[in-house]
């Protein structure tokens, strides 16, 4: 499979699209429970970037699996699946030129590690949208927790299904110790100290 598959290499770079958008691109992988803040966080972080001028994208988790990732389900091989077609369109998006962000659960540590790998060093920054259990079910912005108490949704994360949290992210944002507005701070702040702005 894939064995007559050459990378056409575009006319265009990604450093002459970086230079153009004067800032590089890379995916800020938020990462974490449901309920935990990343789609807000991510949306939020994409309003400030785009309020400066830069190109940004959100890649949102519902968003996907409506299009996408439409027959996937929620089995553990399912969600790698999912992981790993999200990263290769992530990883597209970086070679746009494009700031990403994108919000998936993406409950395990390889999947996540591998996004990292397709990447050049410095494009993927983790960021660990942390969240206590008991704060997420207390949100549970969609009615999924309590669903998933009554045994109604099977393979749940952080109920009948791991979450792996990051060993090593780059950065962590407690979203029940923080305000949005701070929290996109942190974030900013990490881009200019790290040369993507």
């Amino acid at each position: 499979m894939g064995e007559n598959i050459v990378w056409h290499q575009t006319t265009v770079s990604k450093k002459e699209r970086q230079e153009r958008n004067k800032h590089k691109s890379c995916i800020f992988w938020f990462t974490g429970l449901s309920g935990a803040g990343k789609s807000t966080l991510a949306n939020a972080l994409e309003k400030r970037i785009f309020d400066l001028g830069l190109n940004s994208y959100v890649l949102d988790g519902d968003n996907v699996r409506l299009g996408l990732n439409k027959g996937l389900g929620f089995s553990d091989e399912d969600r790698k699946e999912n992981i790993r077609r999200i990263g290769e369109v992530a990883k597209l998006f970086v070679d746009a030129g494009v700031i990403t962000c994108t919000a998936f659960i993406s409950p395990f540590r390889e999947d996540r590690d591998r996004v990292r790998e397709i990447v050049e060093e410095g494009e993927f920054v983790e960021v660990y949208v942390k969240c206590s259990l008991e704060e997420c079910e207390k949100r549970d912005p969609k009615g999924l927790y309590k669903k998933a108490r009554a045994g109604e949704i099977p393979e749940f994360t952080g109920i009948s299904s791991p979450y792996e949290a990051p060993n090593n992210p780059e950065l962590v944002i407690e979203t029940d110790k923080q305000t949005i507005d701070e929290s996109v701070d942190e974030i900013i702040r990490y881009m200019k100290e790290n040369n993507i702005l």
